[in-house]
């Protein structure tokens, strides 16, 4: 039995390659757009468009998500079948266009609710073809051995965005209104077409492409056979649908418990993001994953969620974002490289296309039935219930694990050997 050494690598090997600091760079200056345009639509919905409709805010994040968890399979198959680059660039088009519209409709006054309730759907079929070529792209730019290092410095450009965005989208939207914090995040995805665009074809290593037909079912069977990557679905299913729906809980708890305004609002996700970029970082230089790792972070998250569920003050609830969005990082970097190293490269646009199917597929029915509580129950009460739902998934996985053969570290199935990294392989 072999197993992988437990090395460290510099922080930000990744980025001497240039095909992937083109990306990254590109992928930073989209996020922060992103991050801006997620406050804005908000902001929006809430104070413009409704009179801070819990509901009305959970269909719309719903809506962005939904198209994920229905078009996943087709989107990895299509990922595995044509060029991630030439699919990418189609994609990020389509997401400057949707949000552009965006923007246009609010600059002329006619925005309604069903506009945003019609471009969040066509967002979210951008978004599901997005995905899974993305997540697939980062192999193809560097060697095996820096994908851990990828995936980390690929959450650390979201978070430093996130770290950015809110803030700045508060500032914009309290001085000059919704529309250009909009209209930022439109443009913004020039920067992806632009990195993608100066890339050099010669220095990436395309994974074969598929041709066969059932490729999809390929996929779903590819995953139903591997009980280590279907435990980590079963994680981050509950991770996303119930506890990351902070898009909705920070809005209901400002606007509903704490009665801040745009600003505050914006530093929420800006202090969020303190601790899901110093997890991102950390994650940067991690090449060893454990499944203990995962679930004790997974399981710090539940606790974090439950103290700011019951927090007094505005102050209090900022401070406990960070270790909240520290854990969730760490649960979401450590599953996401686990899932693409241990997946065969002919495959990893099907099995990554399912797993964010999993991780953001379940939002259309977390969103709305959280929004529901919200309405029903309070705002605090949609961080209890994610709360609840994140550390039943701890003690199920927990119960998992100690069934089959106790703590271990993820197994990493390369395509060249057979490298056993964990006791789970033993007792299979």
């Amino acid at each position: 039995m072999s197993t992988v050494a437990a090395e460290r690598v510099p922080m930000f090997s990744s980025m001497a390659i240039r095909n992937y600091r083109l990306f990254w760079t590109g992928g930073l200056i989209s996020n922060v757009g992103t991050w801006m345009a997620r406050v804005a639509q908000d902001w929006l919905v809430l104070t413009i468009l409704t009179q801070n409709s819990s509901m009305a805010l959970g269909i719309v994040t719903g809506l962005q998500f939904l198209p994920v968890a229905l078009l996943a399979p087709y989107a990895g198959a299509l990922a595995d079948r044509v060029p991630k680059r030439k699919l990418l660039m189609l994609t990020q088009a389509a997401m400057a266009i949707t949000g552009l519209l965006l923007a246009g409709l609010v600059f002329g006054g006619v925005i309604q609710l069903w506009h945003v309730y019609l471009l969040a759907t066509v967002q979210g079929i951008a978004a599901a073809f997005d995905g899974p070529a993305r997540q697939a792209f980062a192999p193809e730019m560097v060697p095996e051995k820096l994908i851990p290092n990828a995936v980390g410095l690929n959450t650390t450009s979201f978070h430093a965005a996130r770290l950015v965005g809110p803030a700045v989208a508060g500032l914009t939207i309290a001085w000059w209104g919704v529309f250009p914090a909009l209209l930022l995040n439109g443009l913004s995805f020039v920067a992806v077409l632009v990195a993608l665009a100066m890339m050099d074809e010669t220095n990436l290593t395309p994974a074969p492409r598929v041709r066969a037909k059932g490729s999809v079912m390929a996929g779903l069977n590819y995953v139903r056979a591997r009980p280590d990557i279907m435990l980590l679905m079963f994680i981050v299913f509950m991770l996303g649908t119930f506890g990351l729906n902070f898009q909705l809980t920070n809005a209901l708890m400002a606007t509903a418990v704490f009665h801040v305004g745009a600003e505050q609002y914006g530093v929420l996700g800006s202090i969020m993001a303190v601790g899901s970029l110093s997890a991102g970082l950390l994650a940067a230089r991690r090449t060893q994953l454990r499944l203990r790792l995962i679930i004790g972070a997974m399981a710090g998250f539940a606790l974090s969620v439950t103290v700011l569920a019951v927090a007094p003050n505005y102050w209090w609830y900022a401070a406990f974002l960070i270790p909240a969005g520290m854990t969730s990082l760490t649960v979401m970097t450590a599953a996401n490289a686990s899932v693409q190293l241990s997946t065969e490269p002919a495959m990893r646009g099907r099995v990554m296309a399912l797993y964010q199917a999993i991780f953001l597929g379940g939002t259309p029915l977390g969103a709305p039935l959280l929004g529901w509580v919200g309405d029903a129950w309070g705002p605090r009460w949609t961080l209890a219930i994610g709360a609840i739902a994140c550390a039943l998934a701890v003690v199920i996985a927990v119960g998992y694990l100690v069934r089959q053969s106790g703590w271990g570290i993820m197994p990493w199935r390369h395509p060249e050997e057979e490298v056993v990294v964990d006791d789970l392989e033993e007792a299979r």
